[in-house]
This record gives C-alpha cells, sequence and structure tokens, in this order.
C-alpha cells in the first residue's frame, strides 16, 4: 500500500508541477481542500474564483505562507469573468455549484443559472483558451433524480460529456467525478447532527431506514485530483464506497451521548424532504453496461479506458441501500473525529 501510495504521489507531482489550475468555488469545502493537496505537487499558480469575499479573506489566512495562490472575485454566472480568469489556465477544477436540496426546489430558476448556465460558460471558456482539461464535480443525486438538484447536476454532466465533441473544441478534455455525500462538508447531516447532539437538542431525522454514501473530504479529493490525471475525455470517475444507514448513525450518537455524560437525545422524525429518496445510486442501468474499475474507483467511459489500470466492471448495481454500510465503531470514529476538529 505504500509503495503504491508513493507512486500515486509521483504520477500526481509529474502532472501538476508547474501548471496553472483554476478553481472554482475554491473557498467551499471541496475547492479549499483541493487547495491543500495540490500545493503538494509544485504548481505554477492556483487561481482561486469565488464570489464571498469573506471565505477568501479566511482563506488567504490560512495559506498566508504560500506565494502561489491567488483570489480573484466573481460568479460563474459571469462569462466575461470566467472567460478572463480562464487565461493561460491549464486544469479546472469546477466546484462552484448551488448543492443544498431544499434550497434548489425552493429556488430551481437559480439552481439552472448556476448549474448550468455556469457550467455553460465554464465550457466555452475552457475551450477558448485551450485549457487541457476540466474536471466537473457532480453527485449520487444526478443518477435518476428525483429533485431540481439532481435534475441540474445530470445535465450538467451532460454538458460537460458533450463538449468534448463541441466542433470549435481542438484541445480540452472534459470529464466529472460523481461524489456520494462528503463527511464533514458544510451542510450535511453529520456536523448538524453534533451540533444538535452537543448543545442538548431533539435529533432532526429524516427516515431512519434512509442510507446514503458517504466519502471523507480527503477521499473525495483524492478522486478529483486523480481523475485530473487519468481523464481522457468524456469519462465519469466514482469512487467505491460505503453506505451509512440514519438508524445506525442515530444509534452511534446515542452511544457517543453516553460517553460525554450528556443527557439520551430525544429523536425527531420530520420526514422526507421534497426531493429525497430513501436510497441514493451512483450509476443508472444503462451505466452499468459501461462502467471500468480499479481497486479504488469506478470509471464510467463509452469506450474502454488507454490506462490499464482500468478493468472491465460486472457490477449489477450501485445503490446505498445495496452496499457494504459502515459499523459502529467506523460511525464513532468518525463522531469523534468530527468533535475535535
Amino acid at each position: 500500500m505504500e509503495k503504491n501510495s508513493t507512486f500515486i504521489h509521483s504520477k500526481l507531482y509529474d502532472h501538476y508541477k508547474d501548471k496553472v489550475i483554476l478553481i472554482t468555488g475554491g473557498t467551499g469545502s471541496i475547492g479549499s481542500q483541493i487547495v491543500c493537496e495540490l500545493v503538494k505537487y509544485s504548481p505554477n499558480k492556483i487561481i482561486i474564483l469565488s464570489k464571498d469575499d469573506t471565505k477568501q479573506y479566511l482563506m488567504k489566512q490560512r495559506f498566508k505562507n504560500f506565494t502561489n495562490i491567488y483570489y480573484l472575485l466573481g460568479d460563474i454566472r459571469d462569462y466575461q469573468r470566467v472567460e478572463y480568469v480562464s487565461q493561460g489556465v491549464d486544469y479546472i477544477f469546477h466546484c462552484a455549484a448551488l448543492k443544498q436540496v431544499p434550497t434548489c426546489e425552493e429556488n430551481p430558476d437559480e439552481a439552472i443559472k448556476t448549474n448550468l448556465l455556469g457550467s455553460l460558460n465554464i465550457i466555452e471558456a475552457a475551450i477558448k483558451n485551450k485549457v487541457k482539461k476540466v474536471i466537473n464535480i457532480s453527485t449520487d443525486k444526478a443518477v435518476n433524480p428525483t429533485n431540481t438538484m439532481g435534475v441540474t447536476k445530470l445535465l450538467a454532466e451532460k454538458l460537460f460529456t458533450q463538449a468534448n465533441f463541441k466542433l470549435n473544441n481542438q484541445h480540452t478534455k472534459f470529464s466529472s467525478v460523481r461524489f456520494g455525500n462528503v463527511l464533514g462538508s458544510r451542510g450535511s447531516i453529520i456536523p448538524l447532527l453534533m451540533d444538535q447532539l452537543l448543545n442538548q437538542k431533539p435529533l432532526t431525522i429524516t427516515d431512519l431506514i434512509m442510507t446514503r454514501f458517504f466519502m471523507s473530504i480527503k477521499e473525495a479529493v483524492q478522486l478529483t485530483i486523480q481523475a485530473g490525471v487519468y481523464a481522457e475525455g468524456g469519462e465519469i470517475y466514482i469512487l467505491k464506497m460505503k453506505a451509512l444507514k440514519l438508524s445506525d448513525l442515530v444509534d452511534s450518537l446515542i452511544v457517543l451521548a453516553k460517553q460525554k455524560k450528556l443527557k439520551e437525545p430525544e429523536i425527531q422524525i420530520i420526514g422526507k424532504r421534497p426531493g429525497e429518496k430513501l436510497f441514493e445510486e451512483l450509476a443508472s442501468e444503462y451505466e452499468l453496461n459501461n462502467m471500468y474499475e480499479n481497486d479504488e474507483m469506478y470509471v464510467i467511459s463509452s469506450r474502454p479506458p488507454s490506462n490499464d489500470i482500468f478493468k472491465k466492471s460486472y457490477l449489477s448495481d450501485y445503490r446505498s441501500d445495496k452496499v457494504n454500510l459502515i459499523n459502529q465503531v467506523e460511525i464513532l470514529h468518525i463522531l469523534k473525529e468530527h468533535d475535535r476538529q
């Protein structure tokens, strides 16, 4: 394992060394962690594009010792700004999006403007400026979507796949990575429930039988930057991951409450929110016929990857209610790690 890790580090270093990299939404949970990882590989320049000046200020303090990180305010809805910041860029990691399911349900027009029209701006600017590769961050909610956010992310995936075949595209490769829920990211369930537990409030649970795919921020970032190396254009990369059942998470929170000598929390079942499913999927039925894999990830591709580390996959489905579950020991470790942060 250690030998393989050294090999991957060397491959990533060779790929990103001296390159210019743009990260949209670079002050967010995923974008900022991509920056943390990429600085290890000596890029010439990392450009962070985001519209939140407060987050940029805080991030500048965090990375104040790095002289190769540049912060630019801007919105991906603004094509002129996107085109400007894409000039001279080798790689783009497209993290900017509206990601909260209820918010997108309540504001579908805004979700379209950011997740679709903003993505189209990224594509057109990347082609114009001859960017080498663009990696789009997607989600399991794009598979058989039942909510606005999932629909916009599915269509964004389609935009990025089809961008490889645009008549004016002679240089740029577009691919996507498809995430499960990212542990500890802003707006995710564990920070919410931990805050409720520590403040002795009822734990608000949608449905105890609900399952969700989970990955750590570190795993999400590794998947993304490795996809930046492997991408040949048109693929969707998916991490192999376990799922979490909400009833197991509740049981672990009760155990943690006892360990911390807190009163046992009250459980408040609030029901599914509009657009939510009881389980998530990471590949649709028709995609399963075009899947390849290695030890860490699956790749959905219309053609066999030229990289021989990927072999044909014969997976029959990839649903959160049909994969191995994270056990209570692992959940407690995750909760305690989050509590220490």
